[in-house]
């Protein structure tokens, strides 16, 4: 019998959803990313459920992060991207 290869499953995922996922916010792109490494999902728990922008920071990254801080987004906007994040990419962050 064949063995599972995580590699191959892995390309498999990557190349139908990509590396990141991205959205556009008055004209400035930002991307997430598809899949979340172990360290990172470690992290997320640590959060406290109401802390989204150490979810933000953490998906974003500290660069992005402080991009996205310029913009006037409303708590509504955070749900509408987390939303479609999690449909388009199966991670389900943002639900409760």
């Amino acid at each position: 019998m064949a063995s599972f290869n995580v590699n191959a499953a892995r390309a498999q995922r990557l190349e139908a959803l990509g590396r990141g996922w991205s959205f556009e916010l008055d004209g400035d792109t930002f991307e997430l990313p598809t899949e979340l490494s172990r360290t990172t999902a470690k992290a997320l728990r640590r959060l406290d459920d109401d802390d989204v922008d150490g979810l933000l920071k953490l998906l974003l990254g500290a660069e992005q992060f402080a991009r996205f801080e310029k913009h006037d987004v409303t708590m509504q906007d955070i749900g509408a991207i987390l939303n479609a994040y999690g449909k388009e990419t199966g991670l389900g962050l943002g639900e409760g």
